[in-house]
């Protein structure tokens, strides 16, 4: 009776530990999903991530692009886009995070600004057990670059594809048709006090130069270099390009009203263009492309 007992249990345990092995084989597995980033570091994750916190709003465009905006349990200041990234908790600003904030939200992947976020504060966050995925596209290759890697680690790679060649194509479209443009040459204010330019090397800069435009402050060597009123009046620029704080603001292109021997004054080429268009390295860097375009169109049509 013992023994018949016994091997019945014995059967009833083989026959769930089959059932297990069976439900186990069933479920998809967990895999280690692995990207480059912009400091050329692999970061890997054991599975998929499922709550993203990105600490720019340019991360934070990127992350939605890449489809993965369900994701997003932590942003920072000025995270302003798409309009449902508004709602998400903020962590702070992109220069000073609230840590504590930030691990209560338990984000399983961290995306973080090369030049923008403190340093100390990310090494502190990969610390803290939290893996850090840095960007900072330089190129507009970069952009889909980064759409299709944040893509890869949140498994959502069909739509980050489909984003990300969707910005390529547009890109390389402009390129072709401003490839013959006469040369406009052009100052571009990315702040006001103190002044500030890019140069060539700078994405912004490499805007100017698909759309026919010579920067003015193009070779100096810092990427955004500080200047002062005397050096516009020296360059005498033929259009200036610039943004302001918020997306309606002209009052940076009001200053220059003063000025009526400069060029781009005397020929009206100031031209304000919305500045998360143009200084964030997202998607929407096509829409600015094709405004900044537009503008040295403009200037050229009032020689």
């Amino acid at each position: 009776m013992t023994n018949h007992r016994n091997t019945a249990i014995g059967y009833g345990f083989t026959a769930l530990g089959f059932a297990l092995a069976s439900l186990a084989l069933s479920q998809p597995a967990l895999a280690e999903v692995c990207a480059i980033d912009d400091r050329d570091r692999e970061v890997c994750l054991p599975a998929p991530a499922s709550r993203i916190a990105a600490l720019s709003p340019g991360a934070t465009e990127l992350v939605y692009a890449a489809g993965a905006g369900e994701k997003v349990v932590a942003v920072v200041a000025y995270s302003d886009y798409p309009p449902e990234a508004r709602d998400v908790p903020s962590v702070g600003s992109h220069t000073r995070m609230d840590l504590e904030t930030l691990v209560s939200l338990r984000p399983d992947l961290v995306i973080g600004w090369t030049t923008g976020n403190p340093p100390e504060q990310l090494e502190t966050i990969e610390a803290l057990g939290m893996p850090v995925f840095y960007i900072e596209p330089r190129e507009f290759e970069d952009v889909s670059g980064a759409i299709e890697r944040l893509a890869r680690l949140a498994a959502t790679r069909e739509e980050g594809e489909r984003a990300a060649e969707e910005f390529r194509t547009g890109m390389a479209e402009l390129a072709e048709r401003y490839a013959d443009a006469e040369p406009v040459s052009v100052f571009y204010q990315v702040w006001d006090e103190p002044l500030m330019t890019i140069n060539d090397e700078h994405l912004i800069g490499k805007v100017l130069t698909l759309c026919g435009g010579v920067n003015v402050f193009g070779e100096l060597s810092r990427l955004v270099p500080r200047i002062g009123d005397e050096a516009v009046l020296d360059a005498d620029p033929e259009a200036i390009l610039a943004g302001g704080m918020g997306e309606e603001n002209r009052d940076w292109l009001t200053h220059w009203q003063r000025y009526t021997e400069l060029t781009a004054v005397r020929r009206d080429n100031l031209y304000f263009v919305p500045p998360s268009l143009i200084q964030r390295p997202t998607p929407r860097l096509l829409e600015g492309s094709r405004l900044f375009c537009e503008k040295l169109d403009d200037a050229r049509g009032r020689r």
